[in-house]
């Protein structure tokens, strides 16, 4: 197990959630009744990815969203992940894995301890969230027309 999936874990175990594995067919995660369940037979990234996202329902959703049929339970779903990213990756977290040497998105998931499908769709998000690109201390993360970094400091750019 990674050391994110542990971090989590120790999290959810402070929080008094417990974590079940089950052999789901369609979800890789859930949560119910305060109670975390994952699919049986996910690489440690991915339990890592999927834990962060049923906590992020655990703090940000109300209810049953399972359906997807209101815009409501879209907007709980969209926010429960935007949590997930921004605990699993961040904006700091992604200038951390280029200041590391990461120069592919494989590296930076790598680094980050999270699948490169969790971190597409992360900078999906944060592209959504800021638009083109962002600032992160002294670094302009830029999301278009893929991940770069500018740093302001020493005008080095990368990735």
């Amino acid at each position: 197990m990674n050391m994110r999936s542990e971090e989590l874990l120790a999290e959810t175990d402070a929080l008094g959630i417990p974590v079940t594995e089950k052999p789901f067919r369609t979800y890789d995660g859930r949560i119910k009744n305060n109670k975390i369940y994952l699919r049986t037979g996910l690489s440690d990234a991915q339990k890592a990815c999927v834990l962060a996202e049923e906590l992020g329902h655990y703090h940000t959703t109300v209810g049953d969203i399972i359906d997807q049929q209101s815009v409501s339970d879209v907007k709980q779903e969209l926010r429960a992940r935007s949590w997930a990213y921004d605990k699993m990756i961040g904006l700091f977290g992604l200038v951390e894995a280029y200041r590391h040497g990461c120069t592919s998105l494989y590296e930076v998931a790598n680094y980050l301890d999270v699948t490169e499908v969790f971190l597409r769709d992360a900078l999906e998000a944060y592209r959504r969230k800021y638009g083109t690109g962002v600032r992160c201390r002294d670094y302009y993360i830029s999301f278009e027309p893929n991940l770069r970094f500018y740093c302001f400091s020493s005008m080095e750019f990368g990735l």
